[in-house]
């Protein structure tokens, strides 16, 4: 922020700077990801904001606490409620703004769910998980072989010697 001082030293007007500074989206309604705790990838809205470094968090299967803006990373997504609603009235909230619906479909929410589904994967799992993607690679790999050119015209090119 900067400060344009008039003639007047009392009198001062505030001048932002940056307009898409991160604190410009800690206002009430705006969707938050935990990204710390034991509730780490949980969607919250911020509620209230207590000062420049706190805000009131809710979600409809949480109760409402105070955190810290360093554990939440803020989203895109906002929704239309009052400050500090009643749990009743921002489930109604966060259901008509389709919340879940929108952060499932971003591409931010798509890469968590896969990274969950990846990290509840047993060895087992992992060990199909690769031999799939080894048959799937070479697959593609036989495909594009076979299309570019003719693999018989390639092997009656190769003159095989065996001694």
């Amino acid at each position: 922020m900067a400060f344009n001082v008039n003639e007047d030293v009392r009198s001062c007007d505030v001048v932002r700077l940056d307009s898409t500074s991160k604190r410009q989206n800690r206002e009430i309604g705006r969707v938050a990801l935990f990204n710390y705790g034991k509730d780490y990838g949980k969607l919250v809205v911020i509620v209230d904001v207590v000062d420049q470094n706190r805000a009131l968090v809710d979600a409809p299967d949480m109760v409402g606490s105070q955190m810290n803006f360093k554990r939440l990373i803020l989203t895109d997504i906002k929704i239309d409620i009052n400050r500090v609603p009643k749990k009743k009235t921002l489930i109604d909230a966060m259901e008509k703004a389709d919340v879940k619906n929108k952060w499932e479909n971003s591409s931010w929410g798509r890469k968590l769910i896969v990274q969950k589904g990846r990290a509840s994967l047993n060895d087992f799992d992992r060990f199909k998980l690769m031999l799939a993607k080894i048959k799937s690679l070479n697959g593609v790999i036989l495909e594009t072989l076979s299309s570019s050119f003719h693999v018989s015209s390639v092997l009656s090119g190769i003159d095989l010697q065996i001694s």
